[in-house]
């Protein structure tokens, strides 16, 4: 075959590569849009199997991708990733379903703690390389620097930590040449804590120090519920001049059974579609906390092993779902399909919240205050008295409690666990225990063109 033939091949290869490419996520103001100027409302599950990174088992992938497709799903969010595995497989197999993957950076010892927050060096480098590890992915929608990190009032101490990251990954993105991928930060839906930690991500007069985005896991519609009754009102008048989007990164309610997730209606309708920009269901694969919306077969002994067996449930397979609440999820979803208005028509004017004033037991950090820098600590100057948060010497010692044993209860903790939340006085809230896994990669280009034999000249695109 010679030279022009082979030019030719490669030129119809990215032909392909670029029709078959997903638009990508980017944010405008207070919400998402694709790049080809449509808003995007996200309708997602959250996905993980096991401990082990999910988006690394390309044929697992493909059979929960085309599941996903027909439950009508257009977003994944994944807890953990391994940055040194391939993820080509998996995120082809959830491009070509139309879904778009939420990544969360942080490790099972990188995560900021509430009580002693930090953000160092190792720390900065494990988010950097999950960035470096998807950002070339068109699908990747977007990063998480934390998952409820605070659950208390006073655990607002760590909230100028999560914003340093936030800040620092977008500079990274940046300096690299990366897509401008959002980043932002997944919270707990805490009373106390509202709407002061939402207000405070987004804050202050320099934009590159606020967040992308702010999500919240909520739990507070439950059973025959509605949009006055089931707090989700006061979630929407706190978000109703936001700057930013806001989004739920985990929802729907499990008790009592079953699943009707009737707040969908509301999120993707008229009383919220304004404002949010959609949901995250917690969660695809169906294990002891009975979240599940599939299952890849019966259960087993909590200390069975083999056979993609992990604490009593097959997590491999071929994934059914579970009725009635698949169909329930499925039929809410065909039915909203929100279009909101095109980027091109749209002209941000809400402003930066102010940064919420230091309350003592309620929001700890006064105002708009230094951040952190790499290895530093912020100082918190309060009405009545100063006070200095320092840094850890140490990394995390603490990990998010395994995959197979999240409780998925309204109450429950892990001692040491960033992730465990209080129930809120609204009915909401639950204790999230898991965190897990992610991918990304290059394109079938590069493929063709090592199998070519072509690579050894020089670069010539």
């Amino acid at each position: 075959m010679g030279f022009s033939a082979l030019l030719l091949l490669c030129l119809v290869a990215l032909a392909i590569h670029a029709v078959a490419a997903l638009p990508t996520i980017q944010a405008k103001g207070s919400k998402l849009f694709t790049s080809d100027g449509s808003q995007f409302y996200i309708k997602g599950v959250a996905y993980q199997l096991t401990n082990d990174d999910p988006l690394a088992q390309g044929n697992q992938c493909q059979l929960d991708a085309a599941l996903m497709k027909t439950l009508g799903a257009n977003s994944i969010r994944v807890y953990h990733v391994d940055p040194t595995a391939n993820h080509d497989a998996c995120m082809s197999a959830f491009s070509d379903a139309g879904i778009y993957a939420w990544i969360d950076v942080d490790t099972f010892s990188t995560y900021i703690l509430a009580e002693n927050p930090e953000w160092n060096e190792t720390m900065y480098n494990a988010y950097a390389s999950v960035i470096d590890a998807f950002h070339n992915y068109d699908n990747v929608a977007g990063f998480y620097v934390g998952n409820e990190v605070l659950t208390t009032g006073a655990s607002s101490i760590a909230a100028p930590y999560v914003k340093a990251a936030a800040r620092d990954m977008k500079a990274y993105r940046n300096s690299k040449g990366y897509r401008t991928i959002p980043i932002g930060y997944s919270a707990a839906d805490i009373a106390d804590l509202r709407p002061n930690l939402q207000n405070y991500l987004a804050c202050g007069s320099n934009s590159s120090e606020a967040v992308d985005f702010y999500a919240l896991n909520a739990y507070e519609w439950c059973g025959q519920s509605t949009f006055d009754t089931s707090g989700y009102q006061f979630l929407q008048q706190n978000a109703s001049d936001y700057n930013i989007p806001i989004y739920f990164s985990e929802t729907g309610c499990q008790t009592p059974k079953p699943r009707t997730f009737d707040d969908q209606a509301a999120i993707l309708g008229p009383d919220m579609d304004d404002t949010w920009s959609g949901a995250i269901i917690y969660e695809w694969i169906e294990e002891t906390n009975d979240y599940g919306l599939i299952s890849y077969g019966p259960t087993a002994a909590p200390t069975a092993t083999g056979n993609g067996v992990v604490a009593g449930y097959t997590r491999t397979g071929t994934p059914t779902p579970i009725s009635p609440d698949f169909d329930n999820l499925s039929n809410h979803w065909a039915t909203l399909t929100p279009t909101g208005i095109s980027m091109s028509a749209y002209s941000p004017s809400a402003s930066a919240p102010s940064c919420p004033a230091f309350t003592s037991g309620l929001w700890e950090v006064s105002g708009d205050v230094p951040l952190p820098t790499v290895g530093g600590a912020y100082h918190s100057v309060a009405a009545t008295s100063s006070a200095t948060t320092t840094a850890v010497s140490a990394a995390p010692q603490s990990s998010h409690a395994a995959v197979s044993t999240s409780s998925g209860t309204s109450s429950a903790t892990t001692s040491g666990d960033a992730a465990a939340a209080t129930a809120s006085s609204s009915g909401g809230g639950r204790a999230y225990n898991q965190w897990m896994a992610l991918g990304g990669g290059v394109g079938g280009l590069l493929g063709l063109l090592l199998a070519l034999g072509i690579m050894g000249g020089a670069v010539w695109w």
